[in-house]
């Protein structure tokens, strides 16, 4: 659980793991004993760095992540256990059907649920940080904190992993995405009205995109019956300026104001950098397309799954260094309703 402070000096409270790794490992003495430290023992330097680590690990807990936008957009589900190797979900079609009957009738037509079940891996992902007993003495001397974008980096290249697996999957480790081309999310092909016969965005008017969009909404009412509804657009973020700013002459409106007034069901539209033609996360920019994603947000739909969200292990004495292990474990993404999100390349 992330720890929360309003002061940016290091906390006075300090990990009892953290202070016993370090008191065990002979480093404190060695830094004690070191002349023009200001430490009154050994005891007392292990009690300082164990508070350093506490706010440290405290900073990086805290530290926000608006660049990766999975972990902002997405449900986040942490109900697995972290023990678990795999997790079994199903995916859900409303079978069956209802008739006219009779009074004392008995033969009622059954209504169910039929549920297809998938089983997705869960994997572990690690990175550590650490300092020196020099760079502790060097510290110590200029009355200064330890570096904390240590720890920040070690928390940026972990989320950094969980975000792109969450767009993109792992096929090496079974893990899916909400991108991957196997995860039963449905793609639509864009009308290449635009200048030239294009499918892009930026070759389209406003009334244009707007048909695209009402008619990624009525692809997937087709293929639901009209049940699933998506609320929510993520674009290329630079699709998404695009139409932000783009105004539509003599009306006052910017072509994403209009687009929101005038389709049915959507909420929001959100911006994703993850999502453009250029990027290593989009699975389809091997064939130069950007991507749109249309979903519900909501976790009876699909979730982003993390039986253990990032966690930073007790610290560990490793020759003249403290390293610090961090560790995650992922499920990917677990789609339930595969037929309430949408797919559109090329936009």
């Amino acid at each position: 659980m992330a720890k929360k402070y309003n002061s940016m000096r290091p906390s006075r409270s300090y990990d009892p793991q953290d202070y016993a790794a370090i008191a065990s490992s002979g480093i404190p003495a060695a830094l004690a004993g070191t002349r023009g430290l200001r430490f009154d023992s050994a005891e007392d330097a292990s009690v300082f760095f164990a508070r350093e680590l506490d706010y440290i690990k405290s900073r990086s807990y805290d530290k926000l992540y608006p660049e990766f936008t999975a972990l902002k957009l997405f449900p986040i589900s942490n109900e697995v256990n972290a023990g678990a190797e795999t997790v079994t979900y199903y995916s859900y079609d409303k079978v069956g059907m209802a008739k006219i009957i009779s009074n004392y009738s008995t033969d009622l037509p059954r209504a169910d649920v039929k549920g297809t079940p998938t089983t997705a891996q869960i994997k572990s992902i690690g990175d550590s940080y650490g300092y020196s007993v020099q760079e502790m003495r060097a510290s110590r001397m200029a009355g200064k904190s330890l570096d904390v974008r240590k720890a920040e980096s070690a928390r940026y290249q972990i989320d950094y992993l969980l975000n792109k697996i969450a767009w993109a999957g792992d096929s090496d480790n079974g893990l899916v995405g909400v991108l991957t081309t196997t995860n039963n999310i449905p793609t639509y092909s864009l009308p290449n009205t635009g200048t030239g016969s294009t499918t892009t965005w930026s070759t389209k008017t406003a009334a244009q995109i707007l048909a695209d969009i009402n008619g990624m909404q009525k692809f997937v009412a087709a293929n639901t019956k009209n049940v699933e509804r998506p609320d929510t657009l993520v674009l290329p973020a630079d699709v998404y300026l695009d139409i932000a700013t783009r105004q539509i002459e003599n009306t006052g409106y910017t072509v994403l104001k209009f687009v929101l007034e005038n389709a049915p069901y959507l909420k929001t539209i959100e911006p994703a950098a993850e999502l453009q033609a250029d990027s290593e996360i989009n699975p389809y920019s091997t064939s130069s397309k950007a991507v749109a994603f249309l979903f519900t947000r909501s976790a009876d739909k699909f979730t982003i799954e993390h039986p253990l969200p990032f966690y930073q292990h007790p610290v560990q004495p490793k020759g003249l260094e403290l390293e610090v292990p961090c560790e995650a474990r992922t499920a990917g993404a677990i789609i339930y309703y595969p037929l309430s999100a949408l797919i559109a390349a090329g936009v």
